[in-house]
């Protein structure tokens, strides 16, 4: 254990801390967060040898649920992840479902230490160190690049394979690429491919999503800031592009930068190197720009309201993503990786898709994309009520169990009623098919700011 590097995520300060002074005697290194909501960037710019991962982050609330959507969520961006999941609510039960969700073991709080640290010499065990293993602990067999990139990043569908060639030309190159394609279509998957597939992969991959920064954030969050520059500056902070140096950044959601925002990025991308708020000392930077937008950036740089000298410097080539109404013989696959996917996280006993169900599935028009599919198949199978007789063989999803929301012969009747959420959704529903699909477009018809709108996309599964 002596080389590991761990990984506490716990909204408990003092949990933390002695957690820490036990583990930190017999570990290289021990990284806590209070904040799960900042797993994503961790995993993505270190690694872990295991990640100790609390189950509840909500005041009063036991169920777990929290735990399982973050073990999910990590397991999403590194398959080989070994977590432990320790709780002050656990049972047996809960237990067995943490394991058949994927983590490796389960600790109870207040923890025995012996058995805490066994637990934790385990799991890095199972994960063989650093080493890249798969489940049976064998090391990972030769596969392409493009093999490996769309097992990781979960970009399944004969349509995408286009896409997937011009990555893997693309991604041993250090060429700045431009990412089109409505919400949900998985830009920032693809992203990730490109970088997982170049020289780079080794080095930190960096997400912004720019468009939900405010005017007075982003120059502090995206070029860092040094102390005493505002108010709220107590100590120096390095921005996304230096957190990215020697690797890749992907700003997401750039055809909402305003046009100071614009400015300055181009600044940065002429000169390549950057100047933290309060400084005067620029920083050299080396890094590989990927950027993403649902926007017609041509159409913007006619109506001058994004530039075209930025949008040169960004398009050296550009990926186009389908829609997922244009490739509609991926439903039925994508589907079924969902439909697996949440069977066994919710141990559900759902052995697929009715003909019935797919047929009607192909006829709707999916306008979040595959997002929105995840999320029907999630809710579809936490819903559906196997029949007791076929419940040992599993059952299959029949249109009832879902909810398509274009009017559909299988519309749920709760969309039939005139109660506040079911007529919010609608229009939101409504405003997203007129846009196609722009966040912007869709929160100024509606009234909402971005964060807003993005609340209540995930409230309603859209």
């Amino acid at each position: 254990m002596q080389d590991a590097k761990l990984l506490l995520v716990d909204d408990d300060p003092d949990v933390l801390l002695a957690a820490r002074l036990l583990l930190k005697r017999h570990v290289a290194s021990v990284d806590i967060e209070k904040n799960p909501e900042k797993l994503p960037f961790l995993l993505n710019n270190n690694r872990y040898d295991a990640i100790v991962l609390d189950m509840n982050f909500q005041r009063d609330v036991s169920s777990g649920r929290e735990g399982f959507a973050w073990l999910d969520r990590i397991l999403d961006i590194d398959p080989k992840a070994r977590v432990v999941l320790f709780t002050a609510y656990g049972d047996v039960e809960m237990a067995v479902r943490a394991i058949k969700a994927g983590a490796v073991d389960f600790v109870l709080k207040p923890w025995q230490n012996d058995k805490f640290l066994e637990t934790i010499r385990g799991a890095i065990h199972k994960g063989g160190g650093n080493q890249q293993a798969d489940d049976t602990g064998k090391a990972d067999s030769p596969v392409s690049p493009a093999k490996k990139a769309t097992k990781q990043t979960n970009i399944i569908g004969s349509a995408m394979r286009p896409v997937l060639d011009t990555v893997e030309q693309v991604a041993p190159t250090d060429a700045n690429v431009l990412i089109l394609g409505e919400n949900g279509t998985g830009k920032d998957l693809v992203a990730r491919a490109i970088h997982d597939q170049s020289l780079r992969r080794d080095k930190p991959f960096v997400s912004v999503d720019v468009g939900a920064l405010t005017e007075s954030l982003f120059e502090s969050e995206v070029f860092g800031h040094v102390k005493g520059a505002f108010t709220d500056a107590r100590d120096d902070r390095a921005g996304r592009f230096e957190e990215a140096n020697g690797g890749t950044i992907f700003l997401d959601e750039i055809g909402n930068l305003s046009p100071a925002q614009q400015a300055r990025l181009l600044t940065v991308l002429q000169q390549r190197q950057v100047t933290r708020v309060g400084s005067n000392k620029a920083r050299p930077i080396d890094v590989r720009l990927i950027c993403a937008t649902n926007a017609d950036l041509n159409e913007r740089v006619a109506e001058r309201a994004f530039r075209q000298d930025l949008l040169y410097r960004i398009n050296t080539i550009e990926l186009h993503l389908p829609a997922l109404r244009e490739r509609p013989s991926d439903i039925g696959p994508l589907a079924e990786h969902f439909l697996k996917k949440y069977a066994k996280q919710y141990n559900r006993s759902i052995s697929g898709l009715s003909p019935a169900l797919l047929a009607e599935m192909k006829q709707y028009r999916w306008p979040g994309n595959v997002r929105e599919l995840q999320h029907a198949v999630e809710r579809a199978v936490i819903l559906a009520r196997p029949d007791v007789a076929g419940a040992a063989q599993g059952t299959l999803l029949e249109p009832t169990n879902f909810i398509f929301k274009n009017g559909s012969a299988s519309v749920s009747p709760v969309n039939e009623t005139l109660q506040l959420e079911d007529m919010e959704r609608q229009l939101i529903q409504q405003a997203m098919q007129k846009h196609r699909g722009s966040i912007t477009d869709v929160a100024r018809e509606l009234g909402l700011s971005r964060q807003a709108l993005y609340r209540r996309l995930e409230k309603f599964g859209l």
